[in-house]
């Protein structure tokens, strides 16, 4: 497992993570607690030591099975976590220091921890990142010990661009695959340049990039990628990266001649993230130790040649672009 330099923490994360949405069960058509745990403890053998989760995944399932995963395991390993999406309405008057201290005490008793190693803010409203209020509320968590760094997860690219204006953001996560290149265009850069983390969330378009979808395939009704395709339950970017179905599974064929021998769908879209040299760390999620090792075995393939970098934008120029670009 390669590492890669975590912006300016001083980190250095393994470039394949452990994404634990699915572990929390829902909106993901349900999980098994063993099988989970199995998977995580098969991701730290991996060399995988980076595992983002969120308060709201499975109401804290999620980080109670990441706490018993640092209770059997000796070795020291990352969490990321998030908070935010418990709020109710969300709405960005929610983002203050009261909540947000609460959030983390939470998420610190889930964890079994006395201090977060990252808390970013879940996907809030565009308009939190015009609040300098809210920054200087996670300075005072830092400086109050409860959490060692914080950043952001979004959206949109214009969120990131704001989110790195304010000095203590340290990461940002973001949805990038060949389904939805726009980060690369100018975030990318302002993000080496500052020296900002980048987390690729979202790497295999709710798996519409493993290649294992059809036209026949159906999915539970508690699961987002039945309930959530037109943005019902959250963003719609966050369900098939916001392309619809259709389209998806017709360019998932032209992608499939791109494939180096040996290699799945998969491990070619997560290889072609790892292309990007702002990236971080990548978070494909995993439910069971086979897809977690499908998963880390990405990091050994060799970098993909120009021309198959060139190929994949052009698929996406031609059949995505008009679908999300203006969007996120």
């Amino acid at each position: 497992m390669n590492t890669r330099t975590f912006g300016r923490t001083g980190w250095q994360v393994s470039e394949i993570g452990f994404g634990a949405w699915g572990i929390g069960g829902g909106q993901w058509g349900g999980a098994n607690d063993d099988e989970s745990l199995a998977a995580l403890h098969t991701a730290l053998d991996a060399g995988i030591n980076f595992f983002d989760t969120a308060d709201v995944y499975g109401d804290g399932l999620s980080e109670r099975l990441i706490a018993r995963l640092r209770a059997e395991r000796p070795e020291p390993f990352f969490v990321a976590t998030k908070a935010g999406r418990r709020l109710s309405p969300h709405t960005a008057d929610g983002y203050n220091a009261k909540n947000l201290a609460a959030f983390v005490d939470r998420s610190l008793a889930n964890l079994r921890s006395q201090r977060l190693d990252l808390l970013q803010l879940h996907c809030p409203p565009t308009d939190v990142y015009y609040r300098p209020e809210v920054f200087g509320a996670l300075d005072d968590l830092v400086a109050a010990g409860k959490i060692r760094f914080y950043g952001v997860s979004v959206e949109k690219v214009e969120e990131a661009l704001k989110a790195i204006e304010y000095p203590g953001v340290q990461s940002v996560q973001i949805i990038f695959n060949p389904f939805r290149l726009r980060p690369a265009e100018l975030f990318f850069e302002q993000a080496l340049r500052r020296q900002v983390a980048v987390i690729a969330r979202v790497p295999l378009a709710s798996g519409l990039l493993s290649g294992k979808f059809t036209p026949q395939s159906t999915f539970p009704p508690d699961d987002h990628r039945h309930f959530n395709r037109d943005g019902a339950g959250f963003d719609r970017g966050e369900t098939f990266s916001g392309v619809d179905y259709e389209t998806g599974l017709a360019s998932v064929e032209r992608l499939r001649p791109l494939v180096p021998k040996g290699a799945t769908l998969a491990q070619f879209a997560l290889r072609w993230i790892l292309s990007f040299e702002a990236v971080s760390c990548v978070i494909p999620g995993a439910r069971r130790p086979d897809q977690v090792l499908d998963n880390a075995h990405a990091s050994g393939l060799a970098p993909l040649p120009p021309a198959t970098l060139a190929a994949v934008q052009e698929v996406y120029d031609e059949s995505i672009r008009p679908l999300v670009h203006h969007r996120w």
